[in-house]
């Protein structure tokens, strides 16, 4: 059954992320229900080597899926990336995982890629933490994000 069925199942998936991903150090992501079908999903997750990611989802449960959302990550209080789903059709480099994309350094405001794995209907932390940890490991004189 999909985490996006019903929102014990999404806690429960939202909450297990530190055994998923044991680079995650403390959590405060929140799922708050707005009513019989409709949560938000908030906080920040603060990771190894001075990373932390900001979360901000609307989960629609009666129809499985994510209505929107937001994650924003930081390397020690500098925003180096975000992830949003507002189109750019006139960009064809993002066609691939349209509407669904991230903003990178250098040129952040401007620096659209296409973002695998993002999608409205199934849940985005896992493909965010994956990246993360991919992209913005820490440096050799800090530990690393993933137990080897």
């Amino acid at each position: 059954m999909s985490p996006l069925a019903d929102i014990s199942g999404y806690s429960r998936h939202v909450h297990s992320i530190q055994e998923r991903f044991p680079f995650v150090t403390q959590s405060t992501l929140r799922v708050i229900p707005l009513g019989a079908t409709l949560a938000r999903v908030e906080g920040r997750m603060e990771c190894l080597g001075g990373i932390a990611i900001e979360v901000l989802e609307l989960v629609d449960f009666a129809e499985h899926r994510l209505r929107s959302y937001s994650y924003e990550v930081y390397r020690r209080q500098e925003k180096v990336c975000w992830y949003d789903h507002w189109p750019h059709p006139e960009l064809p480099e993002l066609a691939a995982t349209f509407p669904h994309h991230r903003h990178m350094l250098p040129n952040l405001r401007d620096n659209r890629q296409p973002a695998p794995g993002m999608s409205f209907a199934q849940p985005n932390l896992d493909t965010v933490l994956a990246d993360v940890a991919r992209d913005f490991a820490p440096t050799d004189d800090q530990p690393k994000l993933l137990n080897p």
